[in-house]
């Protein structure tokens, strides 16, 4: 009877061993962690350890998320898993699977380290707000800018489109040299001047009028100066004067570019007055326009 006695005794000190063995087992599978949350993708968060920058926790429907409170941060809050968010430092406890992620079955934090971490997600949403408009701003600038660069391109194809228009009228002249002056306006212009007197432009849209109903006709103009002052100033001038009735002509007039001879700047060339008189320069200082017809097209 004894020996029954301790045999169970033995028996049942054998599976309390076990159990206990269990026990410690699954005590020791359990897994505590400290870190700071870096991101969060879903049911994962990336936590940030002292020994790992990269731990992996996967979050459950049985995972216990809460808050401590009071001052000795003896109790604890249930809280969502929404409050686990990017910079906010936790206490992990659970059990590694078998691609090694934590899975989690309690969290804890602290509603300070809580209300730091959703000011620092604020200034960050303000930050990449702020980024974003940045951006767009700037986006707006390049797109503006490569409009003006198109328009630019643009133009600069129209001036090198007008330029060989005028070329070509000028060779097709050069080979033209028996012709006949069909019409002339003379533009007079004061000591050093370049502006066109307004009384001039009625005679000067007249011409270019009158020069669209010849057939093939060209608009020559030659500005000329006094030989008061340099050499060098007298040939701006007339560059300037022979340019301003030029403008005149094509604005107003609307004569063709390619029927306009490239102005010509006399300088003080072809005086015209030989006498002392005060008022002898005056001749000088001006603008000769002329609407030329070759003899040979005249004839067809």
């Amino acid at each position: 009877m004894t020996r029954s006695i301790s045999i169970r005794i033995t028996s049942m000190m054998t599976q309390l061993l076990v159990i206990v063995a269990l026990f410690s087992t699954i005590v020791c599978a359990q897994t505590k962690l400290e870190g700071v949350i870096k991101g969060r993708n879903g049911a994962q968060i990336i936590l940030q350890t002292a020994d790992s920058p990269k731990v992996i926790v996967l979050l459950t429907d049985y995972t216990d998320v809460g808050q401590f409170e009071g001052m000795l941060k003896a109790r604890t809050k249930r809280m969502s898993m929404a409050a686990l968010i990017p910079g906010l430092p936790i206490k992990v406890e659970g059990e590694y699977d078998s691609q090694h992620q934590l899975v989690a079955t309690t969290i804890r934090f602290k509603g300070n380290d809580l209300q730091q971490a959703q000011a620092i997600q604020a200034g960050l949403a303000e930050t990449q707000k702020q980024a974003q408009k940045n951006k767009e701003e700037l986006e707006k600038q390049n797109a503006e800018l490569a409009a003006q660069n198109a328009a630019l391109k643009e133009q600069s194809a129209k001036v090198a489109a007008n330029k060989a228009q005028i070329d070509a009228a000028v060779a097709r002249f050069g080979q033209l040299d028996d012709y006949y002056i069909l019409d002339e306006v003379t533009v007079y212009f004061g000591n050093g001047k370049v502006k066109v007197d307004p009384k001039y432009t009625p005679q000067l849209l007249a011409l270019a009028e009158k020069s669209k109903t010849i057939n093939g006709y060209m608009v020559q103009v030659k500005g000329y100066a006094s030989k008061s002052g340099s050499a060098a100033y007298n040939q701006k001038l007339s560059e300037q004067r022979a340019n301003n009735v030029t403008n005149i002509l094509l604005q107003q007039g609307h004569v063709p570019l390619t029927n306009m001879l490239a102005p010509g700047a006399m300088g003080e060339s072809r005086q015209v007055a030989k006498d002392k008189a005060a008022d002898s320069e005056a001749e000088n200082r001006r603008v000769v326009v002329r609407v030329l017809q070759n003899k040979g097209i005249a004839g067809l």
